[in-house]
């Protein structure tokens, strides 16, 4: 016991500094970079510290009177175990739900409530005490009850009040905005203790105390879920804050780039906010109830016989082995009933698990474009297929046996499966290669525009009137595809000018460098460069030839520099020449007039005919 004395003591001695470090977490809250998802954990800790050494005085006080003779060694010491257990999980709940607690200041529940739940909790512990003792006596000598008329009478007070005092809890809980689960568990609380009077007055009362244990138990995993849940909700909603003020940056630095250049660049689509939170908080809510289930079968294990009776239940057998070696393996109904739950748990991981990854893992790394998305739907398909493969493997599905089955789908995919089986091999290949991306622009036969899914048997364009293009993914493998910002987004653009005969060739050169160079948006290495290529029927056709960092700065750049260059030939004399043909005008004598271009009107000639 002095151990357990001596730490309890040091605890105490450390209450205040521990008590300090609680209120600098508290101000913290709120403030975006002080703020952490770790500071609640490290405020549970800190509470449980300071509400630890009552629990190790009781255990300390439970060791000295164990051998004091008055009972059994072993009864009063788990009795003392039990309350030592009981005092710490009521303590640490009412320390949260005090004015000012974890409860109000990190899981922002409102005052009104927390008071009722405090006041309530506050006096469930007087009947539960007594009834820890109870239900502990008679699970360690069950043979001390059958005249017990004391414990039986006190028994059934101490239910009553229980239940008196867990009816305003549950009825308050089923009132308020309480999902369908919150609501089967108030109403289960608030009928347990009515269940074990009725199974007192029936005489079963070590049924009853029996039960009585386990329920206590089981309270304590609610509450202790309680806790988690409302942690896991805030650590979450902290890092959807952070990942929606990161994409807030990112978009406004986005957009500063693109007003500084004037036009529009090429952005990565993420999933939607509210589409992350909700597949995070589906996730955390399903594995939350799958730990939390299997510590409530193992709290009730010895007492629910509901599996047994399934594992007798036969549907088939499975072969192992040939011959005089072949051994049969039964499947139970409760092995099919696994297995089914195993297929949905892997379905539900692959349906939520990007949200989870988006808001946990995949916004701190510095990825790719393309890249989180690549993860992710790998990932799902991994886990669908592993979850596929163990549900049947509990089913007792035999891959060996399945040989004609596995010929029969190599015939069909051979056949009417061929272009499924290629568009899915396919996508496969774009994740791992990745030729193509989320948010790349592409151009494949007629269709251009920006990738915004990649699918297991198409990829989706978004091209640039906003209507959604369908691509086969074999289609994006075997057909020539052009991409634009692969692995660089500098891109050239061609600029083509007639000027009229008779130009200065030498100025007109000086001319389109000049506009060339003045923009920001063509690029000084590799520099423009201006060619004289063809003496046209019209025109001295001449090229401007230079080069942008983005794609979304070709077309501006291209009306930038026309307009500048309309502008440098007007103040220069330099003309844009147009097509220009010769007109004659010919009557039926076969005289013929030119209509000359400075004439308002063509002379008439004698027996014209109007044209």
């Amino acid at each position: 016991a002095f151990p357990l004395l001596l730490v309890g003591g040091l605890l105490i001695w450390k209450r205040p500094a521990l008590v300090e470090r609680q209120k600098k977490i508290t101000k913290d809250l709120g403030r975006f970079r002080q703020d952490s998802q770790w500071h609640t954990p490290r405020a549970l800790l800190f509470t449980v510290l300071q509400r630890l050494p009552g629990s190790l005085f009781i255990l300390a006080a439970g060791l000295w009177l164990t051998y004091c003779g008055l009972l059994s060694p072993k009864l009063i010491f788990q009795i003392t175990l039990n309350l030592a257990l009981g005092y710490l999980v009521f303590s640490v709940y009412l320390a949260v739900m005090r004015p000012g607690g974890i409860a109000e200041t990190h899981f922002r529940m409102p005052k009104a409530e927390l008071q009722a739940k405090r006041t309530s909790m506050r006096y469930l512990w007087v009947p539960l005490l007594p009834l820890i003792m109870l239900s502990t006596k008679a699970v360690v000598e069950p043979s001390s009850l059958g005249n017990d008329v004391v414990g039986q009478a006190l028994t059934l007070a101490l239910l009553g009040l229980a239940a008196y005092l867990v009816f305003p809890i549950s009825r308050a809980r089923i009132k308020g905005e309480a999902s369908m689960q919150q609501s089967i568990t108030a109403i289960a609380l608030a009928l347990a203790p009515v269940a074990l009077i009725v199974l007192v007055g029936l005489g079963y009362y070590y049924t009853a105390l029996k039960l009585t244990g386990r329920l206590i138990e089981s309270f304590y995993l609610i509450i202790i879920w309680s806790l988690v849940y409302r942690t896991a909700l805030r650590g979450l909603e902290l890092a959807a804050r952070r990942l929606a003020y990161r994409r807030a940056v990112a978009k406004r630095e986005h957009k500063a780039q693109e007003d500084a250049e004037g036009g529009e660049s090429i952005e990565e689509q993420p999933m939607d906010l509210e589409d992350v939170s909700q597949q995070s908080l589906r996730l955390t809510r399903t594995v939350l109830l799958l730990v939390f289930g299997v510590a409530f079968y193992w709290l009730w294990s010895d007492l629910v016989a509901v599996f047994s009776y399934l594992d007798s239940m036969v549907l088939w057998h499975r072969t192992e082995g040939t011959g005089a070696n072949a051994v049969l393996f039964p499947i139970s109904l409760s092995d099919v009933l696994i297995g089914f739950l195993l297929l949905g748990g892997a379905w539900s991981l692959a349906r939520n698990l990007p949200g989870l990854l988006e808001v946990l893992v995949l916004s701190k790394l510095n990825l790719a474009q393309g890249t989180a998305y690549a993860i992710t739907t790998m990932l799902n398909y991994v886990l669908i297929g592993v979850g596929s493969l163990t549900a049947l493997s509990m089913m007792g599905v035999q891959w060996d046996k399945l040989q004609w089955v596995a010929g029969g789908l190599s015939v069909g995919i051979g056949f009417g499966m061929k272009e499924i089986l290629s568009n899915f091999v396919s996508g496969i290949i774009i994740l791992f290669e990745r030729p193509v991306r989320i948010g790349d622009t592409v151009t494949i036969g007629s269709f251009s525009g920006t990738v915004s899914r990649i699918r297991i048997r198409a990829t989706t364009l978004t091209d640039f009137d906003r209507k959604e293009v369908i691509i086969p993914n074999q289609q994006l493998m075997t057909e020539r595809l052009i991409n634009w910002s692969l692995s660089d987004t500098v891109t050239r653009v061609i600029v083509r000018v007639g000027v009229a005969y008779g130009s200065d060739l030498e100025l007109t050169r000086t001319l389109l460098k000049q506009a060339a160079d003045d923009n920001s948006r063509v690029l000084k290495d590799p520099a423009p460069i201006v060619y004289f290529l063809t003496f046209g029927p019209s025109t001295l056709d001449h090229e401007l030839r230079f080069f942008v960092s983005e794609l979304g700065d070709r077309n501006p750049a291209v009306d930038e520099l026309n307009r500048k260059i309309d502008q440098l030939f007007r103040e220069n004399g330099i003309e844009i020449a147009f097509n220009q043909m010769d007109v004659y005008i010919k009557n039926m004598k076969d005289e013929e007039q030119k209509v000359e271009s400075d004439s308002a009107q063509p002379p008439a000639l004698p027996g014209a005919q109007p044209v």
